[in-house]
């Protein structure tokens, strides 16, 4: 049975359709947007959840996240970098970046590439290496 004690802090579902998706240049990036699917401005109470687009030719610096990355590969192939190993990624691939991890990005081919990235609500400080 459920506690409905509680039922203020009770997410109310959610359904966003895709054209409702606004989709943003990433700063430190060329070819990279990002659109912000769902997060906890939606009530989400744990995770955002973010669809990301690798233009051909792109390239995302090798950079660390404060928070861990889940990631699901929708289109392209391309490279994504973790640590100090190279993996070429493709649809349906999934990969977890632990938080702290150096990792990038590049994407080699004709074809863009796209992923979903969920990460714990909250802040999220990016740092670039050099």
């Amino acid at each position: 049975m459920r506690d409905t004690t509680d039922d203020a802090a009770t997410p109310t579902p959610v359904v966003r359709r895709g054209d409702d998706v606004d989709y943003a240049a990433v700063e430190a990036a060329a070819g990279l947007t990002k659109g912000v699917l769902l997060d906890e401005s939606d009530g989400a109470p744990n995770f955002a959840m973010r669809r990301f687009e690798l233009a051909a030719g792109a390239e995302v610096p090798r950079h660390t996240n404060a928070v861990e990355h889940e990631q699901y590969v929708l289109a392209g192939e391309y490279v994504v970098g973790i640590g100090e190993t190279e993996h070429v990624v493709e649809p349906g691939d999934a990969l977890l970046i632990p938080a702290g991890v150096e990792h990038w990005y590049r994407n080699e081919g004709a074809e863009p590439g796209a992923f979903i990235c969920a990460v714990p609500n909250g802040d999220d400080e990016i740092e670039l290496v050099e």
